[in-house]
């Protein structure tokens, strides 16, 4: 009782840290009870807990004994699965290396285990309250999707992309990828790009996938605190006000190096895609559906291009809706205390 009555002297700060390919992103809330009295965001050119950052910080949380710091999962090795059966999740993948979380007793989301303790060491000296992972990002993100609409879900950011397939709800299919290790293959797709044989005219074989009874069981922790679709055609001419909005954004104007790298970076993306659809098609573990829609958190700012080489390419249809990834893990940050 007296925790509750201090508590409710004091204001909540929520502060979020994402880190990008160069750079970090601190992002802050001021909350009394559910409402945000103040916001602010800042950026910082280095990957590294700096001075600056620091001091940016304790503004805020020097006021209040009540403030949470949450980041977002950077490992590349991590990852969900669709089932939250202990006993099944070695069927899937091996987490013997990894701490995990079951998700809505529905499925489990993984990361390893060296990444999470460099983590904590990088921010040791503010603290480290939950760490999410991108797939609860999507998953809260697209909540109001994912409970009624089968579709493909993705969370661009700089250097990943978080790949998701949701039928009603239920986890089918996930993969992280990370763009990076992809360096070496850029000549290569540099190629593609001027070809433009993207062979897919081959389509992709369903005859011989499998459908798993995905178990479910109640809610655990490994973690400590880190912590209705009518008829496809008539959805199609009903774009989400949001979306269409967003597509329909005149593109800022580029330079030629920046238009050139852009174009790049998205038919690397698109590549990385379709691979993992491909995989979630062809690989037997997984419960498959053939996937005619796809929806997009764009972290980053894609270009038409993508949205192009999936809906003309791969007979998809694409929607794009921009995310402030920060505030979406402050977002999460809340919702672990009801607000």
């Amino acid at each position: 009782m007296l925790d509750k009555f201090l508590e409710s002297l004091y204001h909540k700060v929520f502060i979020s840290i994402v880190v990008n390919q160069a750079s970090t992103t601190i992002y802050m809330e001021l909350c009394a009870k559910k409402k945000v009295l103040h916001s602010n965001e800042a950026v910082f050119e280095t990957h590294k807990l700096t001075a600056e950052m620091i001091e940016f910080i304790k503004t805020y949380t020097s006021e209040t004994p009540y403030y949470y710091i949450s980041v977002l999962d950077m490992s590349s090795e991590q990852g969900a699965i669709p089932t939250c059966d202990r006993n099944r999740l070695a069927y899937f993948h091996d987490v013997s290396a990894s701490e995990y979380k079951c998700h809505d007793a529905r499925w489990t989301y993984y990361t390893s285990k060296t990444d999470l303790y460099n983590i904590e060491k990088i921010y040791k000296k503010i603290g480290v309250d939950f760490i999410f992972s991108p797939f609860s990002v999507i998953a809260h993100f697209f909540k109001d999707k994912i409970e009624s609409h089968p579709a493909m879900y993705l969370l661009i950011q700089e250097d990943f992309i978080s790949v998701t397939v949701f039928d009603n709800s239920k986890l089918l299919f996930a993969e992280h990828l990370d763009m990076q290790t992809r360096a070496e293959d850029d000549d290569l797709i540099a190629e593609n790009i001027d070809e433009m044989e993207l062979d897919l005219g081959t389509g992709i074989d369903l005859d011989d996938v499998d459908v798993e009874d995905v178990d479910m069981i109640d809610d655990f922790s490994d973690i400590e605190d880190l912590d209705a679709l009518e008829e496809i055609d008539e959805f199609s001419e009903h774009k989400d006000v949001e979306e269409e909005f967003y597509e329909n954004q005149e593109p800022q104007e580029q330079s030629e190096e920046e238009e050139e790298e852009n174009f790049n970076e998205d038919y690397q993306r698109f590549s990385l895609v379709k691979a993992a659809l491909e995989h979630f098609y062809k690989d037997k573990k997984f419960e498959s559906r053939f996937v005619e829609i796809v929806y997009i958190a764009d972290g980053v700012g894609v270009s038409s291009d993508m949205k192009k080489y999936l809906e003309e390419e791969m007979f998809l249809t694409v929607y794009i809706r921009h995310i402030d990834i920060s505030m979406e893990v402050c977002e999460l940050t809340k919702l672990e205390f009801n607000l």
